[in-house]
């Protein structure tokens, strides 16, 4: 995720942690004054000393998952067993961490005749949140679609945040989609299995020109890439962010 332009660093502090789905804890640190970024970027963060540490070192690359207009910094991540998460976990309030960036170049395109098309598994949705709080605070023209892929309900980050959304901007669209609903025996009327083709084809009726952008686990963007080669959708439409390790 990172560059080798020189940006500045920080060392704002943690101010909140919350649980935001099964195994997935979001982290709200202070934003420094005068620090921009676009929405869809990401930091390098970095623990001060910490009490424990392992072959990964100190540092991970975090997708930013509040938006330009809030007042926050927040990121998001699965609750590996590793050190640098048993410690992040545990960080008292107050903490000051470094925070390197931003980085990185999933952007929205900036051509709003081009429909926005976001096919997006678990915490992958981090910088699409971002994207999409942005979207709606802006008012942008474009026509997007999130596609959210998840095991079940209670496994999917900032669910309710992203439907919501959709009140917010009349331009944008959601569809949810569950893998495994057999283990909790939720309750669920949308769409079931892994994003394909015949579900894309569906939803974007009517779509003719778009940007697709796939972020999420290394196997769902390389079998997402697939999909949409096979539909015809030219590598030049396709920005993909692969979260590994989380």
């Amino acid at each position: 995720m990172s560059t080798e332009t020189t940006q500045p660093v920080f060392q704002p502090k943690l101010i909140q942690r919350e649980e935001i789905a099964e195994d997935t804890m979001a982290f709200h640190f202070e934003r420094p004054a005068g620090w921009t970024f676009k929405a869809g970027q990401s930091v390098d963060l970095t623990l001060n000393n910490p009490s424990e540490t392992d072959a990964e070192g100190n540092t991970r690359a975090f997708s930013i998952a509040s938006a330009p207009s809030e007042d926050t910094l927040m990121f998001a991540t699965r609750m590996r067993n590793t050190a640098f998460k048993r410690v992040l976990k545990t960080l008292p309030l107050g903490t000051p961490c470094k925070i390197d960036g931003p980085f990185g170049d999933l952007k929205l395109h900036n051509n709003a005749s081009k429909a926005a098309v976001f096919l997006c598994g678990g915490i992958g949705i981090t910088p699409v949140r971002s994207i999409l709080v942005e979207a709606a605070a802006s008012q942008l023209p474009h026509r997007i679609f999130l596609f959210f892929s998840n095991h079940r309900r209670k496994t999917a980050p900032f669910f309710d945040e992203v439907e919501a959304l959709q009140a917010k901007n009349s331009n944008y669209r959601f569809i949810p989609s569950m893998t495994d609903l057999t283990i909790t025996g939720e309750n669920w009327s949308g769409e079931t299995g892994y994003l394909s083709s015949e579900m894309l084809r569906r939803h974007l009726q009517g779509v003719t020109s778009a940007i697709y952008y796939v972020t999420g686990p290394a196997a769902m963007v390389s079998g997402m890439r697939t999909i949409l080669h096979e539909t015809g959708v030219d590598d030049d439409d396709i920005r993909v962010e692969e979260f590994s390790g989380y």
